[in-house]
């Protein structure tokens, strides 16, 4: 019997794609605007048409096969994906000027990398002409351990061979990390609520944003339906999401979704974060780490250390349904002893089913509409 169901979003009740939007956006500043590498600044604009975003995202993400691969190794968070896009062209970029540049590359590579180094790169990487290699990505990163943690050392180790530098800080999340999260948020959230979302004022200004046209993966009508009869069967329900607060709570109230949760009930990336603070031990708590469930499913009642000290399976753990698209979720069910439903809405569509039969996913649905019936069927036994 299913007395809780919790719900990831991106992949789930809305689609993942203004992320990427957002995130192969983000990549393309980084490498053209005259605010960072300014390699293309006649190209570059804070406002572009979905066909002009289109094609900057076909270019950036190989046809989202960069996306595609990054999300099979488990990565759960479009800042990670847009650092390892980003940090990777940068790699390439300065083994090209590596002969006439050597010292000043080992300087820059093995400290913190931030907008002023970003800078330095630029006036450098002006007296060269360069190429950038978007498909190299895909070839360089075969053989990486499909972690996080395995991904950020395999960028290390590329830039170290191909910089001939004995150490680099690539392998970190540091400085360049935080200035392509500054900017995905400035394409996502837009000029409005930057300094709200980040605490950081923009550094280029003329992002509208994309919070209100989310594209949903259901009609918004059905989906609330879907939230009322689950309700009504007294099922709880919740929300498990990588997504930041504002960017859940803004389009769940645009659509008519929030008033359909208890706020204890919602845990976002901000939650995660917040929590990876205060436990000097346990960081990286976001997904495949169970946290942002488990929190969830104590209506936030629990402190964190408490959290941290479940026992897994948990008791009575197939009660609670855990919703999402992506192998993080599935493992985080997992890893509590919850069952799990796979959409299929996520960025690789019907091409998930494979890896969610090979990981013996509890229940694959085409969609999350589906969950009403086979939530009320389980009710009912």
């Amino acid at each position: 019997m299913i007395k809780t169901v919790l719900f990831d979003v991106d992949g789930v009740l809305l689609s993942e794609e203004r992320y990427f939007d957002a995130s192969a956006l983000t990549v393309w500043e980084v490498l053209s605007s005259e605010q960072y590498l300014g390699l293309s600044p006649n190209e570059f604009k804070t406002q572009y048409t979905d066909n002009e975003i289109d094609e900057i995202r076909a270019q950036v993400f190989v046809q989202d096969e960069v996306l595609s691969f990054l999300k099979s190794c488990g990565l759960n968070a479009n800042w990670d994906m847009i650092y390892l896009t980003a940090a990777y062209q940068i790699i390439h970029l300065l083994k090209q000027i590596k002969a006439t540049a050597k010292e000043r590359i080992t300087q820059w590579v093995t400290h913190e990398i931030n907008r002023d180094v970003l800078l330095e790169m630029k006036e450098a990487l002006a007296e060269t002409k360069l190429t950038l290699n978007f498909g190299g990505f895909l070839k360089d990163f075969q053989g990486a351990d499909a972690t996080k943690a395995g991904l950020f050392a395999h960028l290390d180790k590329i830039a170290q061979e191909k910089l001939g530098v004995d150490y680099t800080v690539f392998g970190e999340q540091g400085g360049l990390w935080s200035t392509c999260e500054l900017i995905s948020q400035e394409w996502y959230v837009g000029d409005q609520y930057v300094l709200q979302s980040t605490g950081r004022s923009s550094v280029q200004l003329g992002k509208k944003g994309f919070l209100t046209d989310e594209k949903v993966l259901a009609e918004p009508e059905a989906i609330t339906d879907l939230f009322q009869s689950l309700k009504e069967a007294g099922v709880q329900i919740g929300i498990g999401t990588g997504r930041p607060e504002l960017e859940t709570i803004e389009p769940f109230q645009h659509l008519g979704w929030l008033n359909h949760f208890n706020p204890n009930k919602i845990v976002t990336a901000d939650d995660v974060l917040a929590a990876e603070k205060v436990t000097e031990n346990h960081k990286g708590l976001s997904k495949p780490h169970p946290f942002t469930y488990v929190w969830a499913l104590s209506n936030k009642q629990k402190s964190i250390p408490e959290c941290l000290a479940t026992v897994f399976p948990i008791e009575n753990g197939k009660e609670t349904l855990i919703v999402g698209d992506s192998l993080a979720d599935l493992l985080a069910a997992r890893t509590m002893g919850c069952s799990f439903a796979a959409v299929l809405t996520g960025l690789s569509g019907e091409k998930a089913r494979e890896q969610f039969e090979e990981y013996e996913a509890d229940y694959i649905l085409d969609n999350v509409l589906a969950v009403k019936d086979l939530v009320l069927s389980l009710v009912e036994k």
